[in-house]
């Protein structure tokens, strides 16, 4: 069960750095519940595509996407789906989707579904916001994201107001004392219970295997034989559920920053440990790379770690100046190191951030924080958190107890002395939740299905490298096809290697499987 969710999108991100800058002193088979006459009739329907809306507020602020750089102008519609795939004469909801058209009708394969991650990320926001880094691909498939069951515009789930909301991120979430213990286990309740007061219907239904059968459903609705998929982050486990349920309806398929299928809620949390302290050990690097440029104190990475942990020690005593009336917690602080870790572009506001905080001025890592938890520049909050919270939560079974997770708070610490606590505490997020979980693990065996590349990134913070091969090796002899980029950040196909563009483009453009175990840079 992730702890530290994907950056929401890469230009809201710019956007709230920017304005502190300024303001701020800078089992398979086919059937798996669609055998019934009412998904057939919903597979028939005609989607009516207009143009699309400001973002949802539950997606979160911000204007209509503009059209892309040639001039395409982004689609949006909405699809009808079973609440519950076993009643499929049920109730339905609506699912959102957006698609900017093929460049060349002509050579069109059919549409090449997204999926950004999470889980509980706005597919229809973040499409649009990376839409000319994949316009390669628009030379043959439509581009078509979604917002899956729970998320922004579909059904999306609610648990806390924007005011509780301020108050839920700012808690310590490394309690200390059975004081600090208490108020924070009591929160985790408060949450869940706001959840099941606000969303308890849909709750049950918005779990991975009901959102991979809604990507069968709009397979079908968009008239595709086969699913083109393109996954990242949560979106390789959600493919890789798909995959496992209907592996004959496969087709081109690329999943990058690839989260391991064989990892148990700890397990992921350990890796999520290990992966950030991988990150800030390679940022501490290359600020001691760069000698007086670099405005941490330092002359070791251990050194500058040391200053890190010395700062997050002041922060859980002592709060300091954020933005306008709110402050900058320990918890928050170390969530706003964890976003800025995401991608190597952001290390320089990561460095500045950390130089301001120890000055007293905690605005910018405040914003990075804001980023990560879905919170806008007007106080509002998308509902990216609570989707977050709902999926995971349905899909996992483990329910800690808090004396199970002091137990295992010094492997945490072990494998990560800034993050570990955070990561080690956050195992109790499910404890409370009002509905079962499904697995230990997700099941993404998919024999018979067509080669599926799975990308795995050496330096990714949020979905560790070994993740790639573990996806590789559950798919299946045959299946999957493992790729390596020996880079920084989460994700690969984004950054910009021609070599990984290049070996992906091939694939689903021409077909050209790459061979398996290449590594990029060549």
């Amino acid at each position: 069960m992730p702890t530290f969710r994907a950056p929401r999108r890469t230009a809201a991100l710019a956007t709230a750095t920017a304005a502190v800058l300024v303001t701020g002193g800078c089992s398979g088979g086919d059937a798996s519940g669609q055998g019934s006459d009412r998904p057939t009739d919903l597979a028939a329907q005609t989607l009516a595509w207009k143009p699309c809306p400001p973002p949802s507020p539950a997606e979160g602020e911000g204007t209509a996407p503009s059209p892309l750089p040639g001039g395409t102008k982004w689609e949006c519609s909405f699809m009808d789906a079973p609440l519950d795939y076993g009643k499929p004469d049920g109730e339905t909801i609506e699912l959102a989707l957006i698609r900017a058209k093929a460049a060349d009708p002509g050579k069109r394969i059919g549409s090449l579904i997204f999926n950004f991650g999470g889980p509980g990320g706005s597919g229809i926001t973040a499409l649009p916001s990376f839409g000319a880094e994949y316009e390669s691909l628009r030379a043959r498939y439509d581009l078509v994201s979604f917002d899956p069951r729970g998320v922004g515009r579909s059904a999306a789930v609610e648990c806390e107001d924007n005011r509780q909301l301020d108050a839920y991120y700012a808690r310590d979430a490394t309690p200390d004392t059975a004081a600090e213990e208490k108020a924070y286990t009591d929160g985790l309740k408060k949450y869940a219970d706001a959840c099941e007061r606000n969303s308890g219907k849909e709750l049950p239904w918005v779990g991975t295997t009901n959102a991979a059968r809604d990507m069968d459903l709009m397979r079908q609705v968009l008239g595709d034989d086969k699913l083109y998929y393109f996954g990242i982050s949560y979106g390789t486990e959600l493919g890789g559920v798909y995959a496992h349920l209907f592996p004959k309806r496969v087709g081109r398929a690329v999943f990058d920053a690839v989260v391991d299928p064989n990892s148990t809620a700890e397990r992921g949390a350990l890796g999520q440990a290990q992966g950030f302290q991988l990150a800030l050990d390679n940022f501490a690097k290359d600020c001691v790379r760069r000698g007086d440029a670099c405005k941490l104190p330092g002359a070791t990475p251990q050194e500058i770690e040391k200053f890190i942990a010395g700062l997050l020690a002041r922060l859980d005593k002592k709060p300091i100046q954020g933005i306008g009336n709110r402050k900058l917690t320990q918890t928050q602080a170390t969530n706003g190191i964890a976003q800025a870790l995401y991608s190597k572009e952001y290390w320089k506001y990561l460095e500045q951030g950390l130089d301001e905080a120890d000055g007293g001025n905690g605005g910018l890592l405040l914003a990075l924080s804001d980023s990560m938890n879905g919170r806008e520049q007007d106080g509002t909050y998308n509902n990216m958190g609570a989707a977050n919270s709902a999926i995971n939560c349905v899909d996992d079974k483990s329910r800690f107890t808090p004396e199970q997770t002091r137990a295992k708070l010094p492997e945490f610490r072990k494998a990560s002395p800034i993050f570990g606590d955070f990561l080690g505490w956050g195992m109790l997020g499910c404890t409370n939740w009002p509905v079962p979980g499904t697995w230990d693990h997700p099941d993404v065996s998919a024999p018979g299905a067509a080669p599926i590349v799975v990308i795995g990134n050496t330096g990714d913070p949020a979905t560790p490298y070994a993740g790639a091969r573990a996806m590789a090796t559950a798919l299946g002899k045959g299946v999957g096809v493992e790729l390596t980029y020996k880079g920084e950040g989460h994700g690969a196909y984004t950054g910009g290697d021609a070599c990984v563009k290049g070996a992906v483009d091939g694939y689903l453009l021409d077909g050209k499987v790459p061979p398996a175990g290449k590594v990029c840079p060549e």
